[in-house]
């Protein structure tokens, strides 16, 4: 694979140059560029030469929402994918980022680490518009993007752990539809040997993602995913049926 080509969007000096140092230190990384506010990240962006894009949201001038609305009038060839990174978890604001194509939506602080991954998860993607927007279903997606999509849409944010455990445990129950029988024995001790954590770990964070989604009123991206009501507001489920649902209507559509 190529060099992945970065640009760093942030009006606060030290944060991006932060940021800026640890990625230059990465093999496969190139940063081509810093910009302390919108415009000059779009300057940056142009010509194409720009795969993933680490924006800020509140930027003097342009601000990130207005790169966002940018990016979606390029040409799709030279769209950057785009992950924000930000101290704002508004819910209105993840929500309108997701709609203008946001991957990832990241709170401040960050760990670069985790960041990294999730440069080089999204740079192995294509830069589609509004992901919102597709089903949780739709062909020529892979199961990362999948998810990725659904829980987006859910607003259980990227950062959280419970977010990358419940995309864990989806995979291995589709891969193992026996492991959702044995949730507490084999399954939680599963996702915590692949992060190096404790089964009760796992379990809470997992709560804690369905509960984020829950209280954010987001439940009909999942019944609009499915095409049917099958969670309600009021309803929330529990781990094991939150991921027997998921995992099981992917295994389907995967056969169908």
């Amino acid at each position: 694979m190529n060099s992945i080509r970065i640009l760093i969007v942030d009006d606060h000096d030290e944060l991006r140059r932060r940021m800026a140092d640890f990625f230059r230190q990465q093999p496969g990384i190139t940063v081509v560029g810093e910009a302390a506010n919108g415009i000059e990240a779009l300057k940056t962006i142009q010509d194409g030469t720009v795969d993933v894009m680490l924006l800020d949201i509140i930027m003097p001038g342009l601000d990130g929402f207005g790169v966002m609305e940018r990016v979606q009038q390029m040409n799709s060839e030279k769209r950057p994918r785009i992950i924000a990174v930000t101290a704002l978890g508004r819910d209105d604001f993840i929500r309108r980022a997701v709609e203008l194509g946001v991957m990832y939506y990241m709170i401040k602080p960050v760990e670069l680490p985790v960041l990294l991954e999730r440069v080089t998860e999204v740079a192995q993607r294509s830069a589609d518009p509004a992901p919102s927007s597709r089903s949780i279903h739709a062909p020529g997606l892979s199961l990362d993007d999948q998810l990725s999509n659904l829980f987006l849409g859910m607003g259980i944010p990227a950062h959280i752990k419970g977010y990358q455990y419940l995309r864990e445990a989806i995979r291995l129950v589709i891969e193992n539809p026996d492991m959702i029988g044995g949730i507490t024995k084999e399954l939680y001790p599963s996702i915590a040997r692949r992060f190096n954590t404790s089964s009760s770990k796992v379990e809470r964070a997992i709560r804690h993602a369905i509960e984020v989604a829950w209280s954010r009123g987001r439940v009909d991206t999942l019944n609009k995913a499915f095409g049917c009501r099958v969670a309600h507001p009021d309803e929330k489920p529990t781990n094991g049926e939150f991921i027997a649902l998921i995992a099981d209507k992917l295994s389907m559509d995967r056969i169908a």
